[in-house]
């Protein structure tokens, strides 16, 4: 028996563009733009996740325009009160595990700073929000790309 899959779009990132640069309330319910850039909100993200077990597929097209994956069978992000807390675990793929990085990582935005770089906000240096540790090695979110 085959289990059911109903995938969710998460975030698609088309150009690389400032677009992510967005608040705490922004990111909570979610945008979208004409470009097809588009983040589903950290308030549904959460309700999803929690409700029922998901995996999360990360696809990712490099500079040189190879595309990668990392795969997670185990996926979920707490709630608002928790500041959007990530929980993964159970990679594979081929990319890397370098969201992994970013497991038990709370949200950050420029207006809501909740990584670890003390000195800085991570949302603010990478122009974008994110589950930010000590910034990232790979920002899908944000301007400066993988």
């Amino acid at each position: 028996m085959t289990a059911n899959c109903n995938p969710v779009l998460v975030q698609r990132n088309v150009n690389g563009s400032r677009v992510f640069d967005r608040s705490w309330a922004e990111f909570k319910v979610g945008f979208n733009d004409t470009l097809g850039n588009y983040w589903l909100g950290n308030d549904l993200l959460s309700y999803l996740t929690l409700s029922r077990p998901y995996k999360l597929r990360v696809e990712i097209q490099a500079r040189n325009f190879s595309w990668y994956y990392a795969e997670y069978s185990s996926f979920n992000v707490s709630g608002e009160s928790s500041n959007y807390t990530l929980h993964m675990s159970g990679y594979s793929g081929d990319g890397g595990d370098g969201f992994g990085y970013h497991n038990g990582m709370m949200f950050t935005t420029y207006d809501r700073d909740n990584d670890k770089w003390s000195s800085n906000n991570c949302a603010s240096y990478d122009g974008a929000g994110f589950w930010y540790k000590s910034c990232a090695s790979c920002h899908v979110n944000g301007y400066f790309g993988c």
